[in-house]
């Protein structure tokens, strides 16, 4: 496994997104606490060492499985964790809250549960309204200078709040979805490699589509969030049904699977992109670590940009007024 610097940290060029381990987004995760156990201490076997959770995946336990695959294990890998979709500060249910009152209630819980003594990479997980953005890194810093975290990142901001915060304290990471389904190429992934921001990509699968081995939504239970996706209502799916056929077609030529052939591409993009697809299982993470062996041509690079545009929006309307453009 190759390794790349991550705002200062060294980590696998491919992560581990633990969130399927215990929440039920998609269909028959969070099911089996062992083999996520089993699958975390495989990754770190494989060099697999950049393991990304929150306290909100699966309500606290998320981080609660990552503490226990990782008992014994901690010094083998790099944690990020993040904070603000729970108010610990009296606003209520359901409000986002990255104040530092709530920064320092949230932190003390996820170490407890990650069982540790600082967390590598604390992301602010949605902008916070209510809150600038210089607070919020104001009491980042004070825990850096503490040692409770070692660096901080953003998720879903836009380019402007990347700016203001990294002028506080630099900023290590900025994670947003990203595949070839795009869309941060205009703005976000350019700012990352001017201001020497690692980029972090969640789903970069395109929510498991891109692998290739859903070719039906008929089996979605009703709880998988992609039922209310976009990309995947019945007309839109069919219609990228035919980006992963161009994917597949470009794996068979290169001897990898589809999902080896995204990440790939990903990690093309730059020196400091680190995709962290959703892994619960031994045998997912396995072929998605194999991407790291795959090497694409210029001219299969070039096949990859000129990919179909996805059909639909990324999220459908609910996820996405949390989205800051």
């Amino acid at each position: 496994m190759k390794y790349v610097n991550l705002g200062g940290l060294k980590v696998s060029r491919i992560g581990l997104g633990a969130m399927p381990m215990s929440d039920a987004l998609y269909t028959g995760a969070g099911r089996d606490e062992a083999e996520s156990i089993r699958t975390i201490h495989r990754a770190l076997e494989m060099g697999v060492t950049f393991v990304d959770t929150a306290e909100v995946y699966g309500r606290y336990t998320n981080e609660e499985v990552v503490g226990k695959g990782l008992k014994g294990r901690r010094n083998q890998a790099v944690v990020a964790t993040k904070f603000g979709f729970l108010s610990y500060s009296g606003r209520g249910e359901g409000v986002l809250d990255s104040s530092p009152e709530s920064i320092r209630v949230a932190v003390e819980g996820s170490l407890k549960r990650l069982g540790t003594d600082h967390i590598d990479l604390y992301y602010q997980h949605r902008l916070d309204p209510a809150t600038p953005v210089e607070e919020t890194v104001g009491a980042l810093v004070e825990l850096i200078d503490e040692g409770k975290i070692r660096a901080y990142g953003l998720s879903e901001v836009g380019a402007n709040t990347v700016r203001r915060a990294h002028a506080v304290h630099p900023v290590a990471a900025l994670q947003t979805e990203y595949s070839l389904w795009r869309h941060a190429e205009a703005e976000l992934l350019p700012l990352t490699k001017e201001l020497g921001i690692g980029f972090v990509p969640w789903a970069p699968l395109g929510h498991g589509m891109l692998t290739g081995k859903i070719r039906s939504t008929e089996g979605f239970s009703e709880a998988d969030f992609r039922t209310t996706n976009p990309r995947f209502t019945p007309e839109n799916f069919q219609a990228n049904l035919r980006i992963v056929d161009e994917v597949e077609a470009i794996a068979a030529e290169a001897g990898a699977t589809p999902a080896q052939i995204s990440l790939a591409w990903l990690v093309a993009q730059g020196d400091s992109v680190v995709p962290i697809p959703g892994i619960e299982k031994v045998a997912y993470l396995e072929e998605n670590a194999g991407a790291d062996a795959v090497e694409l041509s210029a001219e299969q690079l070039a096949e990859l940009d000129r990919l179909t545009p996805p059909a639909g929006a990324r999220l459908a309307e609910d996820y996405l007024k949390v989205i800051e453009s």
